[in-house]
């Protein structure tokens, strides 16, 4: 593990090194008070609850979330430096999992510091605060599967505008998977046990039943497995970009 919190140190600097991180934490946190307080209608409804804040976050992360993934490869191999990473004496495995913590303790990050929205909620009423508190957990975990998605596609290409396409593309896909719209494309020619697998690929799906205040383990299985899934996939890229 030594190696692998050498990388995430690395990569966090790099972050707060740049003006990227900061614009990228301005934006998350005007975006999600802009979608709570005005389009989600918080006053309006009249509950002490942060379904507001929550109901938006899936389609905030779809272009945040690639935009934090899509430079962890693209940008090393824009650069040539994954060939000298590569070289260290570490791994493919720890480099992998060293880029996905530090951005994903990023994104964490971002996501903690709109603590001021939920004391203004508490303020305001008596929220179930284990609901909350259940929903920002699933949050973390919708954003960790889609960064493990957006890392294994920036692996593919040194270009970080098509590894921010391809991941919005992906991640569109798992979104939409669990929409009523969409399985009923599939279900007139699909049987049922494909069509809950389609519908159980989905992020909302799981991240809806974590919001709702039930952290069930079949939830979190999913989110690991997505998650060890693309790492997994991300390492096979980029071994086989060593071996050319």
């Amino acid at each position: 593990m030594k190696n692998v919190r050498t990388i995430m140190r690395r990569e966090l600097v790099g972050y707060f090194a740049t003006p990227v991180a900061y614009v990228f934490i301005v934006i998350f946190l005007v975006m999600s008070s802009a979608f709570t307080f005005y389009l989600g209608g918080f006053y309006e409804r009249e509950i002490a609850d942060l379904e507001p804040f929550f109901r938006f976050h899936p389609w905030l992360y779809l272009f945040l979330v690639p935009a934090v993934g899509m430079r962890l490869w693209a940008e090393e191999r824009k650069y040539g430096t994954v060939e000298l990473l590569l070289t260290l004496p570490l791994t493919i495995g720890e480099a992998v999992l060293g880029k996905f913590l530090a951005a994903w303790l990023f994104v964490g990050l971002s996501l903690a510091l709109t603590f001021p929205i939920w004391i203004t909620v508490n303020i305001l009423g008596n929220p179930d605060n284990g609901v909350i508190v259940a929903a920002y957990v699933g949050s973390w975990l919708m954003a960790g599967g889609m960064l493990a998605i957006s890392e294994a596609l920036s692996a593919v290409t040194r270009n970080q505008v098509v590894a921010f396409i391809l991941s919005v593309v992906v991640c569109f896909g798992f979104l939409l998977s669990g929409l009523p719209m969409v399985l009923d494309l599939f279900r007139a020619w699909m049987p049922q046990v494909l069509l809950d697998g389609v519908a159980n690929l989905s992020f909302l799906v799981h991240f809806n039943s974590i919001s709702r205040g039930v952290i069930d383990l079949r939830d979190l299985v999913y989110f690991a497995l997505v998650i060890g899934f693309w790492l997994l996939a991300n390492r096979i890229v980029l071994e086989l970009k060593k071996a050319d």
